[in-house]
Formats: structure tokens, C-alpha cells, sequence
């Protein structure tokens, strides 16, 4: 759908012929940049042209299986305390809203409780924002009890300020989890103190998988397999990625947050090594902070990680937006994508390109440093995966000290203890003696060299 008129009134856009019910318009409040306004006060999102937001916001009510009727652009100059939008356009879109029957209005905007209260009377509808909707997908598509947790947690803060209007939905009984279904799915309208209680209990049943967590990967530092996490804007292939490198079959469909839970899968090296991939949730511009927050104890996984596999949609017409927002995202986690060395860039869906573009590309990728590469890759033909596969091992060998050593071929207990605290790369047999190549850690490097003599390999 392509919205009309940017510059005057309300750009619409109709489909042909809307026969579902519970139809659902979905309408962009985008804020006019301002003469002599260099943009950076808003935020990254406003390096998105006006129709390609609108469009990800209609994409995210459809990934609920929601029908859009249609797509609203309403620029608007200044954000009006009491309805976000003006009367003019408020009194115009429920002309709009009443011609259609609308279930469901889709404000792509942060609505405060006042406002979304006022829309709601004035147009005698549900209004989601957009954080609602965010928040609405998360909590449908959370397979897993930690999934479950974490997103009823970001449901409840931001629910806690929105019970002046709760009260008004009684009368709905329908089940579900987040805001479109009824009071059955969280007991929201009971008081403030019951969510406050139920609040506190969430937040420390996640303690404890951050504990199963931080065992998990205690467990893995004693394998010792180096962690490998994806992050990456939704939808930019992360989970086809993920089944290319690991043989999986972890769910990758064209949708806004097709997966959720995390997952992790061994990945084998080129020269034999392992390492642990990690596929986590996408992210998204203007991703709710309680989310972010709530999904601490998942995103660890990327804090924790030695690469950093930043996966970009290279085909999609706003990967420099997509690209400020993640690295937005992993800046409020604690991890500076400039000063980070960590990090590789993957740029995925060359297949889509043509030739002109992708030799663009290519130009890029070669002028860029080599603290902060990047590779041109196709997770859905398989085409840049082994020049990927061996950058991520070349990135976690720099870190790692390579070492030559002997050790008496009776020394079972030494040689186990090789096995397990180290990554044996060469390993022969000589008159009674083993002479191996091993490559370590740091913090196990003075413990090898100690015990069993070793040599470091000169490169």
C-alpha cells in the first residue's frame, strides 16, 4: 500500500476489496522535520522515509495476523498533550474509523496513558500503540516458560500505568495473553498492589534463569566452546543464517519476529574447532525499554560473547536506519559497537542485488578496516558462508594463544585435562609421548605453559 499525500492532510490507502472482519487501520503521527533541523534530536527513526515506517508498522500487525484495512499517514508538526494527533485529524481518521467498522487502531507512535484513553473515547475503539503492539507479538509468539516470564514481566510495567482505562473492557471475556484479549489473560484490573506482587515474583523467578544461565555458560567455558551470538534487525535473516551455519531447523519465515526464544547449536570450524551460535531476538527501531530490560537474562548471551555476528538485510531500502537501531539497542546493553572489537558485520541477501549493487558492495566491504569487517553473504543460497565461517574462526584464534607441547602418553589425567580445557588442534603419537598443537585462553595460557612446558607457535 502506498499512503498519499505526505505533505497535506491524511494519506490513505485502500485496498481493493476488505471482505475480513475485525479490520484494523493502521496509522503513522509522524513528526515533520523541522527548518534547519538536522533530524538528530528525534532519534535514528527519522532517518526512515515516512512510508517505509508505516509500512514495518502494518508489517507488525499482520505478523499477529491482524487485517489492515488501511495505512494512515497523518504528519503532524507538534505532539498535542491530550490526543498526540490534532482535532482536525482526530475528528477526520474517526470518519475513517466509523465507514469501516475498525475493531483495532494502530498508533506507530509511544501513546502516554492520557492520550491513548482520549483516542479510544473519541474514536469508540481500541487503541494499541506502538509498544503495545511489540509487547502483543512477544507475548504470542513466547514458546518457552523464560520466553513466558520475561515478556508477561515487560506486559505488567507497562500495563501498571494504563489501568485508568482498563476498567472500561470488563465486559470482554475473550482469552489470550496481552491487550487484545480480556481480562482473562492477567487479573491488570484487580489494583496496582496485586501487580506490583506479581511484578516482584516474575522478577524473581528470572533471577533464577539468569543463574541457569550463567551455569550454562560456565559449563561451556569448561568444554571449552567459544559462544558465537547473532543479533540483527527482525527479519534481516538471522534465523536462516542460523540453519545454514548449524544444519537446524529453527523457524525463519518473511516475518517481523518470526522467532523469539532464544536458541543455541553447535557450529563446526574450518579447521575442525566448535563454537556455540546463538540465535536472539530481533530488534527493532524504537524496541519498548521494558523489553529490553526484561530480556536482560536472554541478551546476556550477546554481553558474554566472543563474536559478535552483526546479520544485515543489504536488499532493504533502510539497512543504514536498520543498522542505528540495533547498534542503538546493543549500546543500551553495554557493548559500544565503535569501540568494540568483537563485532562482524554479515551482509546478508546478496541474492536479491543486482549486479551494479552488489559490486557497490563489494567496493564497500574492501575499504573497510580490519578491526571492523564486514562479509557479503546469502543465508537462503548458502553463497559467502565459508569465507564467514572462517573469519569467525580467524576472530576467536586472535583472542587464544597457540601452543606446542610433549606430555608422556601414560599422562591420561594431563591429556583429559588438554581435552577439556583447551582446543586440541594436532595431536601424534612418538616412542611413548604425545607432541600436540593446542590453542588456549588467556586465563588458561600460564597453567599449560607451567604444567605440561609448552611453546608458544611463532605466526
Amino acid at each position: 500500500m502506498e499512503p498519499r499525500d505526505r505533505e497535506g492532510g491524511i494519506g490513505l490507502s485502500r485496498p481493493d476489496d476488505i471482505k475480513t472482519t475485525g479490520l484494523v487501520i493502521v496509522i503513522g503521527p509522524y513528526l515533520r522535520a523541522r527548518r534547519g533541523d538536522d533530524g538528530a534530536q528525534a532519534g535514528h527513526s527519522d532517518m526512515r522515509d515516512f512510508e517505509a515506517r508505516i509500512d514495518e508498522a502494518a508489517g507488525l500487525a499482520r505478523a499477529i495476523e491482524l487485517t489492515v484495512a488501511e495505512s494512515i499517514l497523518a504528519p503532524i508538526q507538534q505532539i498535542r498533550p491530550a490526543t498526540y494527533l490534532g482535532k482536525g485529524k482526530v475528528d477526520e481518521i474517526g470518519g475513517v474509523i466509523a465507514g469501516h467498522g475498525v475493531e483495532l487502531v494502530v498508533m506507530d507512535c509511544a501513546l502516554s496513558p492520557i492520550q491513548q484513553r482520549n483516542l479510544e473515547k473519541a474514536w469508540n475503539t481500541k487503541v494499541l500503540d506502538r509498544t503495545g503492539l511489540i509487547l502483543e507479538i512477544f507475548g504470542r509468539r513466547a514458546k518457552t516458560k523464560e520466553g513466558s516470564l520475561q515478556v508477561e514481566l515487560a506486559h505488567l510495567n507497562y500495563q501498571r500505568s494504563r489501568l485508568v482505562r482498563s476498567w472500561t473492557h470488563l465486559e470482554r471475556q475473550r482469552g489470550g495473553f496481552g491487550f487484545m484479549g480480556g481480562p482473562g489473560e492477567t487479573q491488570i484490573e484487580a489494583d496496582r498492589r496485586l501487580i506490583g506482587d506479581r511484578i516482584t515474583r516474575l522478577e524473581n523467578e528470572i533471577k533464577k534463569v539468569q543463574a541457569t544461565r550463567r551455569l550454562h555458560r560456565a559449563g561451556r567455558q569448561r568444554v571449552p566452546y567459544r559462544v558465537v551470538a547473532l543479533v540483527g534487525y527482525t527479519n534481516a535473516g538471522k534465523s536462516t543464517l542460523f540453519n545454514r551455519l548449524t544444519r537446524a531447523d529453527v523457524q525463519a519465515a518473511d516475518m517481523l519476529f518470526a522467532t523469539l526464544d532464544p536458541t543455541l547449536r553447535a557450529i563446526g570450524l574450518p579447521h575442525g574447532g566448535k563454537a556455540m551460535l546463538s540465535d536472539t531476538v530481533g530488534f527493532i527501531s524504537n524496541l519498548p525499554t521494558q523489553l529490553v530490560a526484561a530480556f536482560r537474562a536472554t541478551l546476556e548471551e550477546v554481553l558474554e560473547a566472543d563474536v559478535i555476528l552483526h546479520v544485515r538485510d543489504m536488499s532493504h531500502e533502510d539497512a543504514e536506519a536498520q543498522q542505528h537501531d540495533v547498534e542503538l539497542v546493543l549500546s543500551q546493553l553495554g557493548i559500544d559497537p565503535e569501540a568494540n572489537d568483537t563485532i562482524i558485520e554479515v551482509w546478508n541477501k546478496i541474492d536479491r542485488l543486482d549486479e551494479a549493487a552488489r559490486e557497490n558492495l563489494v567496493n564497500i566491504a574492501s575499504r573497510r578496516p580490519p578491526e571492523r569487517p564486514c562479509l557479503l553473504v546469502s543465508a537462503e543460497t548458502g553463497e559467502g558462508v565459508a569465507p564467514l565461517l572462517q573469519a569467525i574462526e580467524d576472530r576467536l584464534a586472535a583472542a587464544r594463544t597457540t601452543l606446542d607441547l610433549t606430555i608422556d602418553a601414560a599422562d591420561g589425567a594431563g591429556i583429559s585435562w588438554l581435552h577439556r580445557n583447551a582446543e586440541v588442534l594436532a595431536k601424534e603419537l612418538h616412542e611413548g609421548h604425545y607432541d600436540m598443537t593446542v590453542r588456549v585462553d588467556a586465563t588458561k595460557r600460564d597453567i599449560v605453559v607451567e604444567r605440561y612446558h609448552g611453546v608458544p607457535r611463532v605466526a
